[in-house]
């Protein structure tokens, strides 16, 4: 048995090729959800959806985002709408008055469908509808996501971090932003200065996560602070995390990220945005995975390869590297 934290893309890529060295049968998967929105009234788990779709062998690789092959017509037909009747466009936060009010899964983290800022497909939004309409009937997100992946036939065990709502907020240079606006609406361009996990110091861990972390765990390269950032907040994680064998993917080589925010998201934070500052911000990793190209020193036993993925040919090479750590380690 073996347990995957996983958020934006770099885990997921990472299961591309756990088939060479796990029985899915024995992986479980278990995803931040501090990414996710409400977004006219539907709630969309970026992270879950992720790895739903890749393990049920319909995302699109070319975004890592959304059902490959997917039609946007309801999300043209909004963004027309909002221009005909000069809406303005852009993330339209709902009142403060009405993030807090209603349902449980709202809690900071509430837009409106107006102009829809994050690009929804027609197959897309049809898991979020349903996801929140089973929700309405008095599901727990962890209930829901067990349907869907039944529903996408996923072989793997996928798992959301909490079933209480937890929204992962950047402080910037241009004001209190969550995540999903400083990412796909702002591009990453305001400067970090601070990221908080709200609503995490009243969010539990479920029994299944608490269960799962009892097992090895790996961290693939995903964003240290917003994709791993938000499962760690949660009570009890970064204990668990102490007392299980733990390898991690270094998401940089040495100082340069693969892709995505990590770096300025890391430097807002306070830690060292290189595979050293991953290192220090990680004390409960017992072995690390880094690149053939990164001479970082850690104190810690290292495992090198060719940590890019760019296919699942890739993802093996570097799921083989994972489980000759775990083997270190265990």
């Amino acid at each position: 048995m073996v347990t995957f934290l996983a958020g934006g893309t770099g885990t997921p890529k990472l299961l591309d090729g756990v088939r060479a060295a796990f029985d899915p049968a024995a992986v479980t998967v278990v995803a931040n959800t501090g990414d996710d929105v409400e977004l006219g009234g539907h709630l969309v788990c970026p992270d879950l959806d992720t790895v739903l779709f890749q393990e049920g062998d319909v995302l699109d690789r070319e975004t890592w985002w959304g059902i490959d092959g997917d039609t946007t017509a309801t999300h043209d037909e909004l963004g027309r709408l909002a221009a005909a009747a000069e809406l303005a466009s852009g993330p339209r936060y709902l009142p403060a008055d009405r993030q807090t009010a209603g349902r449980r899964l709202a809690r900071w983290r509430r837009f409106s469908g107006v102009a829809e800022f994050m690009e929804i497909g027609d197959r897309d939004r049809a898991v979020h509808l349903t996801r929140t309409s089973l929700i309405d009937e008095g599901h727990t997100l962890t209930e829901v996501t067990r349907t869907l992946a039944d529903a996408f036939g996923l072989d793997v065990t996928l798992l959301p971090m909490s079933d209480d709502p937890v929204a992962t907020i950047v402080h910037t240079d241009a004001g209190m932003m969550h995540f999903q606006e400083y990412w796909v609406a702002r591009r990453a361009e305001p400067a970090v200065e601070d990221v908080e996990f709200r609503g995490a110091a009243t969010a539990e861990a479920t029994p299944a996560v608490r269960d799962a972390l009892d097992d090895p765990v790996v961290i693939g390269p995903s964003n240290p602070v917003t994709s791993i950032g938000p499962i760690r907040a949660l009570d009890g994680v970064d204990a668990a995390l102490d007392d299980t064998p733990v390898v991690a993917v270094s998401p940089f080589v040495e100082d340069r990220v693969f892709s995505g925010p990590a770096a300025d998201l890391m430097r807002g934070v306070g830690w060292d945005p290189s595979t050293a500052g991953v290192a220090d911000a990680f004390p409960f990793v017992d072995a690390f995975v880094l690149d053939d190209a990164d001479d970082t020193d850690l104190d810690r036993p290292v495992i090198r390869t060719d940590t890019r993925i760019d296919d699942p040919a890739d993802a093996e090479r570097v799921v083989d590297a994972v489980a000759d750590a775990l083997r270190e380690v265990q």
